[in-house]
Order: C-alpha cells, then structure tokens, then sequence
C-alpha cells in the first residue's frame, strides 16, 4: 500500500503523493494531467465524512484523487504547476467547486513497482493502442502498438493534448497521399510517444526535439523498446536551433510557447505540409487563431476534448 513504511529495508524510494478534494466532473481532467505531469499511479477513493485531513465533501459525487511521483528537487515545481491547472480549471468550471490538495513525503521501498499495475494498454485512437512494455498486448487488424515507459517525461497518451495529436497524426499519415514519403518533427517531444507513433504509422524520418535532458533520455528508451532507431532521431534542443523542412510537424506544448515558436515552425512546413499544435486550454484559443491565422496557412482541422483545443494547419501545396 502507497505509504507504508519498512524501516528494516536497506533500500527506500521516497515518494511524494499529491492528494486531490474535487468534484467528480473534474476528476477525469485532473487525472489525465497528474499522469501526464508523470504521476507514476493516480487512484480515486471516496471519503467516509471524519476520516480525512481534507474538507469533507458535501455531496457523495466528491472524491479524493491520490498521485505518486518520485520526491526529489522538483516537487515544489510540480505543486507550483498542479495549482496552476487547477486555477485554470476553476475560470473553465466556475459552477464547481475549486479542487484543493496537500501533499506529503512517504518512504516506500516496494511502491517503484507496485505502481506498474495500474499502467494498462489503453486505446488512444481507431489504430493506436499505448501501452507499457511490461503489459502483453496482441494486436489485431490494422492496429499499431506503441510501448510507452514514462518515467518522469510528459506523455503517455492518456491526457487529451495528446491523443488528440495522436488521432490528428493517424488521419494525416494514414490516409493522406501527397507526399511519397513523410518527414516529421516532434517538438517537445516527451516520453517520444508522437515521434515514436510518427514512424509505426510510416514516417520514413522522425525527428524528436525537446529541451529537458531527461525527457531526451526516456525518449531514447523508449524509441529503442519500440525499435524505431533507424528512422527516429532524438536531440535535445530549442526547437529555433532546428533547419530544414518536414511534411508534418507535431508541437504539444502550451498556446503561449506555441504563439512564441509560430513563425519558425511555420517556416520549416513543407508546401502542401501540415502543423498539428495542441496543449491548448479552451480559454486561448482565440490567442492561438489569431496567431496562427494567417495568409500561408488553411486551418485544416479542429479536435476538441473537454476543456482542450487542437488545431491542425495545413500550407498551401505548390502551385
């Protein structure tokens, strides 16, 4: 159980576990966010009234959400991001009751694997299945696996940002014939969940950006458990440092870097090429289209999953 202590081991990992009060309609959002910050297992319990430190829920729909991460220098950044979501949420909900939480340190020296259990194959799309690479999973017909370890990199495929550039990719590669073959650049790239699906989906080069060394050592991972080496290329990098053109860029970032990046991504679009960009809060959207309004670009498409917003651009072919 998350929280017990054996003081006789000679080896304990300290955790640090994130415990939610919120309405059951924004259980799921915060669920997905806390596993794509890298909770490492996030699980739901009701509260009997007194037997909690959090204020106890007024109606039986109100539950308590617990998350585990790994403590260490960047557990104050992670509280300091989750409260950020929260303020956001409450502007998108505010009917509902603000979600609130309290965190705590426990020293578990069997919890870095117990939480492997609850990482389950789970479909993201009509044709990608995500799963871990301890899972077992058969695929059937036209499906694609993708094996995803997620240690502390964002990615996994259960937040909406990104299975909605999941399901935007897959139409594009799948079903779009312009271009013989598909150059790809994943910026911000994560676990390497975009570029690695990019090249099972066909993408004959990928290349992954991201500017946090860890993500780039996780990404490499995982490239490697879904052997993808020889076409996947992972660098660790500011996106304004990376030339050349691609048929498709992917970027999973936040509108505010999005708008700041606009220019440079829509220079490396290939004509006839498309930009898939989400991490979009539905409060920025009118942010994002107007940036990304312009001459050179179609607005191809628009995914929306609760409160976020995915848009995919497409540059006009050549003449």
């Amino acid at each position: 159980m998350p929280g017990s202590m054996d003081r006789s081991a000679a080896s304990k990992d300290k955790w640090v576990r994130f415990r939610l009060y919120a309405p059951s309609e924004l259980d799921e959002a915060l669920s997905n966010y806390l596993t794509e910050m890298g909770a490492q297992g996030v699980f739901e319990e009701y509260l009997e009234p007194g037997v909690s430190d959090l204020p106890e829920p007024d109606t039986q729909d109100e539950r308590v959400l617990n998350a585990y991460f790994p403590s260490d220098a960047d557990d104050a950044k992670r509280a300091a991001t989750l409260q950020a979501y929260i303020d956001c949420l409450a502007e998108l909900f505010p009917d509902k009751e603000k979600p609130t939480f309290n965190t705590e340190v426990i020293v578990d020296p069997q919890w870095g694997e117990v939480w492997k259990r609850y990482f389950k194959p789970l479909r993201i799309s009509k044709n990608i299945i995500v799963k871990p690479s301890w899972e077992r999973y058969s695929a059937t017909g036209r499906e694609t696996v993708v094996e995803i370890d997620p240690g502390m990199a964002f990615g996994t495929g259960q937040h909406p940002s990104t299975s909605m550039c999941l399901e935007a990719m897959e139409e594009i590669l799948l079903k779009d014939r312009s271009f013989p073959k598909w150059r790809v650049l994943d910026v911000g790239t994560g676990t390497g969940i975009l570029g690695i699906s990019a090249a099972k989906l066909g993408a004959s080069t990928v290349l992954c950006v991201d500017i946090d060394p860890q993500a780039v050592e996780i990404a490499h991972k995982n490239v490697a458990v879904n052997h993808v080496g020889d076409r996947v290329v992972i660098v660790n990098s500011d996106v304004a440092r990376i030339k050349g053109s691609f048929e498709l860029i992917v970027a999973n970032l936040t509108a505010e870097t999005l708008i700041k990046i606009k220019s440079h991504l829509v220079k490396m679009m290939e004509k006839g090429g498309y930009l898939v960009i989400s991490g979009i809060i539905e409060k920025n959207r009118q942010d994002v289209e107007k940036a990304f309004t312009r001459d050179d670009l179609i607005q191809h498409r628009v995914i929306a999953d609760k409160e976020w917003v995915c848009y995919v651009y497409r540059k006009p072919p050549k003449a």
